[in-house]
């Protein structure tokens, strides 16, 4: 990490189906303050493409779809006259989904247009808005359609050529034929049937950044794809993210990038949401070139990996037909050659030097609680219950007048205190009230008058995961409560009668019998290190 100055790495290591590694290193934030956790998303950049490439096998595996069918035209999936409209060179009406998938449909980013070096018009988002006359930042039909008004580089299925633009018309067929968002499908029909849950399509700007979110180091700077004018970070707001969807906008942890490969390996050791004649479709080698299938790089000895990088971000997953699954991923992004031949050495080194593995399973409970719920409360106290899910245990945070912004760490467990402010405390006023199997907790010590945020956080304590705590953070039921005020007591006045007597004592009148207020849900259920080391170091994982 020091030769190639990366602020951060996570990195995931799995080994017949169990997630037998999983660290952070380095730092995650800006101020470099925060820790690397293997909890940590980031962008995995163009890793994005075996997650689409999935998501068409899953629809070819269900009959919607045909690899040898027409993208566009009177019978292709987008026939649609807003991408049809704009179509001059002929030869794209010959596109089919097979050749999208291989990089073979006919575009060649290295090849200029309108001036600019790269024919790739994710390179030039602010050029591609002022021709298409549509407004900052571009999205990413736009950017299809910019493309389809230009000519072919070559004939369809001739070669190979890398092309990004290729993966988000994939992004946009998969809305077609399935009538959702893309990424509302994918997270349905490929992520949550193969456990995964840290997972999101990230966003362009700092501050809009989702919890848990990696920082990302970045010299570089470019115009702000917002069109004002002003040179940006590209990691924030120079590069058009949120216009890279199905080829390079997507953002996990390590850990999950693990468990969405093991999910279609082929391998007995946990189910595939792929069928094994699909599996052979989507690693056969191309016919332009050996060495890429369907969104994987592949090579004779059945490895499939993929690589990505954009400024401020690396990532790598890679799985050999030994049962060895990996992902590693950096907030920086050098991108010589050099540094990519280490980066792809590096998980190879890792399985190679060592020969005695654990037999623990690091991966997260895939099945949140659910259905927190505020079931009784006085002034000072409050039950809250929930259905658990399938971890063995509960975390359950409290805290006052904010939402909870503080988590628990993988290893680290934590007393409870069913008195409010009894507990461990995570970061500024986050209580920890309940640490068990439990499904209820009765919670005292609370103030009158107050908006209280809870959150239950699924966590698995067993010999599976050698008695450690592995902490689900994604997905949490979160409920948001407020204390009833305090009853005010009248004071009476004195009687005139009393007072003629000389008497002192004061009498007390009784309020009109009241029901005892009772506070009541805003929002019922809302789900939503190491210090620097050389890049190599990390092979001594195994040591610690």
């Amino acid at each position: 990490m020091e030769r190639w100055t990366i602020p951060g790495a996570s990195v995931a290591i799995g080994r017949q189906g169990k997630l037998v590694y999983a660290r952070g290193f380095g730092y995650a934030d800006l101020s470099q303050s925060q820790p690397m956790e293997p909890s940590n998303l980031l962008r995995v950049a163009s890793v994005s493409k075996p997650v689409t490439s999935i998501a068409i096998m899953k629809l070819m595996q269900e009959g919607r779809l045909e690899l040898q069918h027409k993208v566009f035209g009177p019978e292709g999936y987008l026939n649609d006259a807003y991408y049809t409209s704009v179509i001059t060179d002929k030869r794209i009406y010959d596109i089919t989904v097979q050749q999208l998938l291989e990089h073979s449909a006919g575009w060649n980013r290295n090849a200029g247009v309108d001036g600019f070096d790269s024919s790739d018009p994710i390179d030039f988002p602010l050029h591609v808005a002022q021709v298409m006359h549509v407004p900052n930042p571009v999205g990413d039909s736009t950017l299809v359609r910019y493309l389809l008004s230009k000519d072919l580089n070559f004939k369809p299925g001739s070669r190979f050529s890398y092309s990004n633009i290729g993966y988000l018309v994939l992004g946009k067929i998969i809305q077609q034929i399935t009538g959702q968002h893309y990424e509302a499908w994918v997270r349905q029909n490929v992520l949550e049937p193969s456990g995964v849950l840290e997972a999101h399509l990230g966003h362009n700007l700092l501050a809009d950044k989702l919890e848990r979110e990696a920082e990302y180091f970045c010299a570089a700077t470019k115009k702000s794809c917002y069109g004002t004018g002003k040179k940006v970070p590209y990691a924030y707001g120079g590069a058009n993210l949120e216009a890279m969807n199905a080829h390079g906008g997507w953002l996990f942890t390590a850990r999950d990038l693990v468990r969405l490969l093991m999910a279609v390996d082929g391998s007995p050791t946990r189910p595939d949401i792929l069928l094994p004649a699909t599996l052979d479709t989507m690693t056969a080698p191309s016919q332009a070139t050996k060495r890429y299938a369907k969104g994987w790089m592949v090579n004779k000895h059945n490895v499939w990996w993929h690589t990505g990088c954009l400024n401020g971000s690396t990532s790598i997953l890679a799985r050999n037909s030994e049962g060895y699954t990996w992902a590693i991923l950096l907030n920086s992004c050098p991108n010589t050659n050099r540094f990519w031949n280490d980066v792809e050495a590096l998980g190879w080194e890792c399985i190679n030097s060592t020969s005695t593995w654990p037999t623990h399973d690091l991966f997260p409970a895939e099945e949140n609680a659910t259905s927190l719920r505020l079931v009784a409360a006085t002034t000072g106290t409050a039950k809250l219950s929930w259905i658990n899910g399938n971890g063995t245990h509960r975390l359950v945070l409290l805290r006052e007048d904010q939402p909870v912004n503080a988590f628990p760490k993988d290893s680290h467990t934590y007393a409870s205190g069913q008195i409010f402010g009894q507990g461990d405390v995570l970061g500024a006023g986050n209580m920890v009230v309940s640490a068990g199997p439990d499904s209820t907790v009765n919670v005292s010590g609370l103030r009158p008058g107050h908006t209280y945020y809870a959150r239950v956080i699924e966590y698995k304590l067993s010999d599976e995961t050698s008695q450690q705590p592995v902490y689900t953070l994604e997905g949490n039921p979160m409920l948001q409560f407020r204390t009833a005020a305090p009853l005010q007591v009248a004071k009476a006045k004195r009687s005139p009668k009393l007072v003629a007597k000389g008497r002192t004592s004061k009498v007390v009148q009784k309020p009109a019998s009241a029901k005892p207020q009772v506070p009541v849900p805003l929002d019922q259920a809302a789900h939503p290190a190491s210090p620097f080391l050389h890049l190599r170091s990390l092979l001594n994982w195994h040591k610690g």
